[in-house]
């Protein structure tokens, strides 16, 4: 048993050598990508959907509202709502939410944007009463402006390891 254990620990330090002479660097290694992130100021479009994006983005980047911008972040979004499914009364019983956006990052000091594009769809229920109908396009909204947020995130993570 011992001859395995160090060989375990003989493969991980193996391992670990060999990483650090790839230059292989964690994102969240110095220069840490997480603090470009954090002097992201984020612009929407005025409405519901953007305001949404918006505040998603503004968690996710975990924006520093003290600290001077470093990159302008514009996002566009577009929406598709279609019925999935039909009754009897030829009424939705579901439907489908279609989200894109199309953002742009900009250096504060200038230089090349950074473009990019997301689609996330999601699914809700249609319900009879007009305030649970209503409630359940916010809920979709939400979990799509959430997912854009997370797949935004992602995309500015890797831009800004990139040099």
């Amino acid at each position: 048993m011992r001859g395995a254990a160090g060989l375990a620990v003989l493969a991980s330090v193996a391992g670990s050598l060999t990483l650090s002479a790839c230059g292989f660097t964690p994102l969240y290694a110095e220069p840490a990508v997480g603090s470009s992130l954090r002097r992201i100021v984020v612009t929407t479009q005025d409405d519901r959907l953007g305001y949404r994006l918006r505040e998603q983005l503004e968690d996710a980047l975990a924006w520093d509202r003290a600290a001077t911008p470093l990159y302008r972040l514009t996002t566009q979004v577009e929406q598709n709502r279609r019925s999935l499914g039909r009754r009897i009364d030829d009424t939705a019983t579901r439907y489908e939410l279609t989200v894109k956006a199309t953002w742009t990052l900009t250096p504060a000091s200038g230089g090349a944007p950074i473009t990019g594009t997301e689609t996330v769809t999601t699914t809700y229920a249609a319900a009879d009463q007009p305030y649970a109908a209503i409630a359940a396009q916010q809920d979709g909204e939400e979990r799509a402006a959430s997912e854009l947020a997370r797949l935004i995130r992602l995309d500015l993570m890797q831009a800004l390891s990139n040099p």
